[in-house]
This record gives structure tokens, sequence and C-alpha cells, in this order.
């Protein structure tokens, strides 16, 4: 009985684990810099706001991230857009509609 027991809490501790991976809405809050000459930056917080900085000049807005995590929308100075996304913990890729697509990598703090 006790050799049961064990395997059946080992299976309901294994199947915890296993649904605590990060989400992506998890996966894309804090800040993001671009990986080009060009000095950009983006930091998503959790409560759904967006600073976007470039060339030193900071616009703030708004974001929403599909349940999936594929596809953000982003409102800033009154105009919305979409992008796809292509996320990781470490990486964040924003392909527009025109597919241009822009690389972040994530700062570490």
């Amino acid at each position: 009985m006790n050799a049961k027991l064990m395997i059946v809490l080992t299976i309901c501790v294994a199947l915890f684990v296993s649904a605590c991976g990060s989400s992506p809405q998890s996966l894309i809050l804090g800040k993001w810099e671009v990986e080009s000459a060009i000095k950009m930056s983006v930091e998503f917080s959790k409560d759904g706001t967006a600073k976007l900085t470039m060339l030193g000049q900071t616009l703030e807005g708004e974001y929403k991230l599909d349940d999936a995590g594929n596809e953000l929308e982003w409102t800033m100075n009154g105009i919305s857009t979409k992008s796809k996304v292509n996320l990781t913990g470490t990486e964040l890729e924003l392909t527009d509609a025109s597919n241009r697509t822009i690389k972040y990598k994530k700062v570490n703090r």
C-alpha cells in the first residue's frame, strides 16, 4: 500500500511541476533591448502597460498578448498595431503586417 501511495504522490508532484511552466504573459514582462545599432528598448509591465524608448524619447501605452503568446497588440499615442510574436525567456521577435521583424534581447537586472 505504501508503494502505491508513493507512486501516486510522485505522479501528482510531476504533474504539478509541469503545470507551473512559464506562460507567454510572464515571459514578456520586463525590459528588452533591440539587437541592432538603433538604441531602442521596450518594457512590458504586469498591469498591461508598456514603455517604448527610442533615441532618448519614451512613449507610454498599453499592450495585450493573446493567450497562446502568438500575437501582441499594443497602442502607443492612440495608434494600435498588431505583431506576430516569437518569445523565449531571453529573446523576443516581433513581426509586423509588412513582414518586418524586430529582434529584442532581455535585459538582465
